[in-house]
């Protein structure tokens, strides 16, 4: 075999390994770390997730205006985000596109030398990633216009008459932009630039942007018929769809970077070809050839290279891994699956966060614990229901507690308010579709559930309650319905005040004595509040539990409210713990030790009763959101 030959596979095998490393670890770093279930499963941060529906009808929608078929191509595939090794594999694949697409760009155009930068478009695919913003569709854009840019490069490269350059571009544009709608601007630009700066063709470059200008008006604006605007923004970063909404514009910054990425480097080496061919390449070669720096080694130099890409790859991801909002994704998607046990090993990662307290305490107590280790977390009154106006736009995230509690036409009124603002996400619909066969609205109830019969992965659900309804009318033998219809309140108007929410549970409580839930929230809301004269006022509900023995936190109430009022409280039969007594009698020892001086004894205190009421009690409060 020839040493030219020989050195030839040697460097496509190193590259490609290169490559089979770099994207095997960014695989697994979105599926194990990142888990894009979290993008999927998120509704008021990411408003933009697409929606995705089987059939004709769904399909025909995206063929009424430029860029649809991007969009649909686009929709589908995000879906499967829903599957965590699935989306992980998506997004790395194309990811994997984009880099093949513009290492074969920048060697078509002679810049094999800068063969890494094709490892910059994933690190930044990456960067949007770990900061759980969606911009797939987006970026799908830019991989088909990439592709259509080696596409151009391949058909010319042996095309000598500009007129059959012209008309190759011409095709390739209307066809893009058919399917691409304004991402095509970048392949007019890229081609311009080549045009220009590589082959010196004034005129054919000029004749490029021209073609960028005038495409998109008569093939959009007066064959489609869309705004001027769309025209020439969709699917673009300049999109208003996008630039409109705070949400939505989140690492924007990141897409158009990787945007211009590829035109700015054309850009510059068209330049530097020309700087280098002028007088200025005398003066320049002495400094060049001091600054040379050769590496004889093809193993060595494909490490040191490995090791840069990983390392840059590394930082980013280091710099831009957003742990809260991870927290706060994982926590509200282990509450949508109704896992709670894992809901609370994954909020210790960022327990500050009072989205995370809130469904924290939902999980504490669908476990059994919300009478026990509610205070192993950071409270105020608000974090039980989120009712302050900071949170009223955390509609979905709402709707689950109102659900679970009774308070059905809240729930439906938050998922009404999500289903306007967010649209048909799988989750809203399934949740109105509940509400509705609980409150016997069939009719209603079979149209969400008709819609989500033509998802990806809700249709089997929506199913089998669409031959319940046959079957069984009423749906008597359903357990998690008649459970709600006996909690539920025929109406119910929501939470101006923090005295509404006591109200309101004390309302789900007269309809029925058993919502063990309503209890427990109104207790905690109690001692959340400071309010021990109506939480003792309450204890005899117990007894419409048949829990013999007082919950840890109850009994440290109960001893602060005989400690401070001299009342006695009436145990109905019930003892409170020696070693609830004892743990009382210690923190006050502690507190005395420091003379009452709450700001001297609270590193003592928070070491040993950061835990338990006595310890909310002193200084919980103090720091309550109003």
């Amino acid at each position: 075999m020839p040493v030219s030959l020989r050195k030839l596979l040697g460097q496509d095998i190193g590259r490609t390994s290169r490559s089979l490393i770099f994207f095997v670890l960014f695989c697994l770093y979105l599926w194990i770390v990142v888990d894009l279930r979290l993008i999927y499963n998120c509704t008021e941060v990411i408003t933009n997730f697409p929606v995705f529906y089987r059939g004709w009808a769904f399909f025909r929608e995206f063929l009424s205006h430029p860029g649809g078929l991007v969009e649909y191509t686009g929709a589908f595939l995000s879906q499967l985000f829903y599957i965590g090794w699935a989306g992980a594999l998506v997004a790395t694949i194309q990811a994997g596109l984009m880099s093949l697409c513009f290492g074969c760009i920048l060697k078509a155009v002679n810049l094999s030398h800068l063969r890494l930068l094709r490892f910059i478009p994933p690190i930044l695919l990456l960067i949007t990633y770990t900061q759980y913003t969606y911009h797939f569709i987006t970026t799908m854009a830019l991989l088909v216009t990439l592709a259509f840019v080696c596409l151009y490069l391949r058909i010319t490269r042996s095309l000598t008459s500009n007129t059959y350059r012209l008309i190759v571009v011409l095709i390739l544009s209307i066809f893009l932009y058919t399917i691409a709608a304004g991402a095509y601007l970048l392949f007019a630009a890229v081609c311009a630039m080549y045009e220009l700066l590589f082959r010196r063709q004034c005129m054919l470059g000029l004749l490029y942007l021209l073609s960028a200008a005038v495409i998109p008006y008569v093939e959009g604006v007066l064959i489609f018929g869309v705004s001027i605007i769309d025209a020439y923004s969709d699917l673009s970063p300049l999109s208003w769809k996008i630039l409109s909404f705070d949400n939505r514009r989140k690492l924007i910054v990141i897409i158009f970077i990787l945007y211009s990425l590829l035109p700015l480097t054309i850009l510059a080496s068209g330049f530097w070809k020309i700087i280098q061919n002028s007088k200025i390449k005398i003066r320049l070669n002495p400094l060049l050839t001091k600054m040379k720096f050769n590496i004889n080694s093809p193993v060595l130099k494909w490490i040191i290279e490995s090791l840069v890409v990983l390392a840059i790859a590394s930082t980013a991801v280091f710099f831009s891994y957003d742990k809260e909002k991870k927290t706060v994704f994982l926590t509200d998607f282990y509450a949508r699956q109704r896992m709670w046990p894992q809901l609370l090993r994954a909020a210790r990662c960022y327990p500050d966060n009072y989205f995370v307290v809130h469904s924290v305490n939902r999980a504490l107590y669908h476990t059994g614990r919300l009478s026990y280790d509610i205070f192993f977390w950071p409270q105020n009154p608000h974090t039980l229901f989120l009712s302050t106006k900071k949170y009223e736009q955390a509609s979905c995230k709402k709707s689950g507690i109102y659900l679970d509690i009774g308070l059905l036409n809240m729930a439906e009124n938050a998922l009404t308010e999500s289903l306007e603002g967010l649209g048909e996400r799988p989750s809203i619909l399934k949740g109105l579709a509940l509400i509705n066969m609980v409150k016997t609205n069939y009719d209603s109830a079979r149209i969400y559930l008709g819609a989500l019969s033509k998802t990806l992965f809700y249709d089997d659900w929506a199913n089998n309650y669409l031959e319940l309804l046959k079957s069984n009318p009423d749906l008597s033998e359903d357990k998690e319905i008649q459970r709600l219809r006996s909690v539920c309140m025929e109406k119910d108007y929501g939470f101006t005040s923090l005295n509404n929410i006591e109200i309101t549970l004390l309302q789900l409580l007269e309809k029925n004595r058993q919502n063990r839930m309503a209890f427990e929230y109104l207790m905690s809301w109690y001692l959340l509040n400071g309010r021990l004269d109506k939480f003792v006022q309450n204890l005899d509900r117990l007894d419409d539990f048949s829990v013999s023995q007082f919950p840890r936190l109850y009994e440290e109430a109960m001893l602060i409210y005989v400690f401070s009022t001299r009342k006695p409280v009436n145990l109905r039969g019930r003892q409170i713990s020696a070693e609830s007594r004892q743990r009382f009698d210690s923190f006050n020892q502690v507190l005395n030790y420091y003379g009452k001086n709450k700001q001297a004894a609270y590193n003592k205190l928070a070491q040993d009763y950061r835990d338990s009421y006595f310890f909310y009690y002193v200084y919980g409060r103090q720091g309550t959101e109003q």
